[in-house]
Parts: structure tokens; C-alpha cells; sequence
């Protein structure tokens, strides 16, 4: 076993009450330098390693990319959530033929999971960073096993690889392009029949509102404040319920980032465009709501734009660098309006003024963004000549 760093420095007494009340994930005859990732961590596997132990409860994310015989080339990553419980040792067995992670039955399971309660693998299971913890409970702190069940595909297996008809796209952002060449690129890119295809059960988010008998004008107003959208969703989808929103928002980053999947990323975006293109309802209907979506988008940037990510492998994923995040990305634009709305506003909440300028300084000292405004239509700012600009309908 390599590669799995230690936990941080604890007396023993305590060391062996997390070994007895963690969660353990065995994962057995994975082979010599497969990469294995478990929340914001990943190393290398070595030629003793049965897994990880001293896992705190709660959801995780455990994520695998299968090498060559060299450990030169990888496969596309794949990957799983997982609600351990205390105590819970959770079994995966390697399939030589199909090289990805299986269930065990459910005797194999509880034979192995006495085993482990019994030490008996515990020179071979590498601990769980406790360094690390904090860093994931920030950004999926909002995931729990009904967003886990909500969402994950038949099986639970994520892998891009096995998303259907994303990689098709004729029309492809810069972020989509990376994870499409690196698909390609792969010796271990497969060609996918419809029977393998397995898509997360992500919530559909409306680029563009639609609404018969709503013409002109007040058409427009929808589409330029999609508070009303955002309502009917949370209503029709979500129960009512902000923190299973925010979940999947979460879940769907963590699958991007973690386990590079590009519905994942198109997921995310779509949400966090619908959220920053509300203009009504950060200040009237859903102000906790939108303080809790600033801190959330806060911690996942702050995290995919932090460079100080230490692992064997280096980052489990390089994707959030400075040129995805360029002047003209997307995520500048819904920014700059979002900042401009809740910064000039005569009166705002708080929490979501001080969580507002917080994100603005990250992506100022970050990426060296600038937010002033250049021009505006019906108090809505826009750089003259912007493709983002929205188009207003006589």
C-alpha cells in the first residue's frame, strides 16, 4: 500500500476508536497502481492495499480510474457516492473482465465485514485523512442519502465514459473540450451501447422560459428574472425543500471535479445560471436561500482554485485552472450582473451582502477579475457588444 497519507497526529486510545467506529471501505484485488480517490483525496494503490479505514459517517464519494500495466495510462475515471454508516464496513471487489468495482453478495459482505471488525485487515487498509475532513464537509455539505438516492444512476456507477450523447455535442464549451479530448485521448476509450449508458437523475432546468398565452414584454421580464422559475422548481421537484436544491448543486460539482463528468459540469452550470439570473427573489422571497448558494459556489471555487492540493497523483483533477475561468467564461458574466444587483442594492440582507463581497474578492485575488460596469438597460449591467447581454423583446 502506497501512497495513502496518515492521519493527523492522535494518541492511540483515539486512533483505535475511530479504527472501531469509522467506516471501512474494502476494496478487494484492486490492481497495483490503479488510482484510487475517496472526498478531496486520491493516491496511488500499492501491492498490499485493501482499502481505507477510519472513514467519518456520512456520505462520501469514492472515485477509481483503472492503469496500464506501467501506471502510464489511466481510464476514464469512475466513481460512486456512498452513505457509511458508524461502524459500516462497505465491500467492493475488482472485476478483472469488466476493470471497475463491484458489490460483493451479501454473505461475502458480511463474512469480510467481520473480518475487518475483527483488525484483521487492518495493516492493509490505509486511514482516512482527517486533515481533509473539513474540506469536503464544505463543499457537500448539503448532500445526504435522499439526494444520494435522487440522483445517482441504475447501478451508481458515474463515469463519462458511459454518459450518453454528451460527447456528441456539436456545440461544445472549453471545459466540455477538455473532457472530451481526454476521453479520447484515453487507450481506454470505449465505444458505449445504449444498454451501458447511465445518466444521473439530474432535475431539468429550463435555459429558456416558454409560457403560452405570455407574450412581449412580460415574457422578457421572465426570462430576465427567473425568480418564478425557480420557485416552480423548487416547488415541483424539490418538495418545497432549499437544502435538497443546494445537494444536488453540490452533487453535481463533486461528480464533475471528482469523477470528471461532463453532465455533471452542465448540471452545475445550469443551476448556478438559473440562481444568479433571479433578480427578485435574493432580496424578497429567498434571501437565506441565495446566502446559502453564495457560500456553497464560495466553497467549491474556492476549493477548484486552490493550488496547494498535495497528493502522489497531484490534483484528481485540473480542470478549474485560470483558463477555463477567462474574462469571457460564463461564470464571469452571471458574477459581474449578480455583484453589480446585490452590491448597489438600497437595501439587502446581511449575511448575503457579506457572503456576496467575500465571493467577489476570491475570484478578484484568484483570477485578477475586474467588475466594474460599462453599460446598463433597465438598471440590468452589461459590457457593450456582450453575447451575454440579454436580448429584450418589444
Amino acid at each position: 500500500m502506497s501512497s495513502i497519507p496518515p492521519p493527523a497526529e492522535m494518541d492511540p486510545e483515539t486512533a483505535l476508536q475511530l479504527v472501531k467506529h469509522g467506516a471501512t471501505i474494502l476494496l478487494l484485488d484492486v490492481p497495483q497502481y490503479t488510482l484510487i480517490g475517496i472526498d478531496t483525496q486520491m493516491f496511488s494503490v500499492g501491492p498490499s492495499f485493501k482499502g481505507i479505514k477510519m472513514i467519518p459517517p456520512g456520505p462520501h464519494f469514492l472515485y477509481y480510474s483503472s492503469s496500464s500495466r506501467e501506471g502510464r495510462e489511466f481510464s476514464p475515471i469512475t466513481g460512486f457516492f456512498v452513505d457509511a454508516g458508524s461502524s459500516e464496513v462497505i465491500v467492493r471487489k475488482w472485476d478483472q473482465r469488466e476493470e471497475r468495482l463491484v458489490k460483493v453478495s451479501e454473505e461475502e459482505e458480511q463474512r469480510f465485514g467481520e473480518a475487518v471488525r475483527q483488525l484483521e485487515f487492518d495493516r492493509q487498509l490505509g486511514p482516512y485523512n482527517l486533515g481533509q475532513y473539513g474540506e469536503w464537509k464544505r463543499i457537500s455539505n448539503h448532500i445526504n442519502c435522499t439526494t444520494i438516492k435522487r440522483l445517482e444512476p441504475i447501478g451508481g456507477d458515474i463515469s463519462v465514459a458511459c454518459e450518453p450523447g454528451i460527447s456528441q455535442s456539436t456545440s461544445k464549451s472549453a471545459i466540455e473540450k477538455v473532457l472530451d479530448d481526454q476521453l479520447k485521448a484515453s487507450k481506454f476509450a470505449m465505444h458505449v451501447d445504449s444498454s451501458q449508458r447511465r445518466k444521473c437523475y439530474y432535475t431539468e432546468i429550463p435555459h429558456v422560459i416558454k409560457q403560452r398565452g405570455v407574450h412581449g414584454q412580460e415574457l422578457t421580464n421572465l426570462n430576465l428574472d427567473k425568480t418564478s422559475l425557480l420557485e416552480k422548481l423548487l416547488q415541483k421537484d424539490f418538495g418545497g425543500s432549499e437544502d435538497l436544491l443546494l445537494g444536488e448543486l453540490q452533487f453535481a460539482f463533486v461528480v464533475f471535479l471528482m469523477g470528471q463528468s461532463l453532465e455533471g459540469f452542465l448540471q452545475w452550470k445550469s443551476l448556478v445560471s438559473l440562481f444568479f439570473e433571479c433578480t427578485e427573489a435574493p432580496f424578497c422571497t429567498r434571501s437565506q436561500l441565495f446566502t446559502k448558494f453564495i457560500k456553497v459556489i464560495y466553497h467549491q471555487l474556492k476549493f477548484g482554485l486552490e493550488k496547494d492540493h498535495s497528493n502522489d497523483t497531484g490534483r484528481s483533477s485540473t480542470i478549474l485552472d485560470e483558463s477555463w475561468f477567462s474574462a469571457d467564461s460564463f461564470l464571469y458574466h452571471l458574477c459581474k450582473d449578480f455583484f453589480s444587483l446585490v452590491l448597489e442594492a438600497p437595501v439587502v440582507d446581511g449575511d448575503l451582502l457579506t457572503w456576496t463581497r467575500k465571493l467577489k474578492e476570491l475570484l478578484e485575488n484568484s483570477l485578477d477579475w475586474k467588475f466594474q460596469n460599462n453599460a446598463a438597460i433597465d438598471g440590468i449591467s452589461f459590457d457593450e457588444d456582450d453575447e451575454f447581454a440579454p436580448v429584450v423583446v418589444d
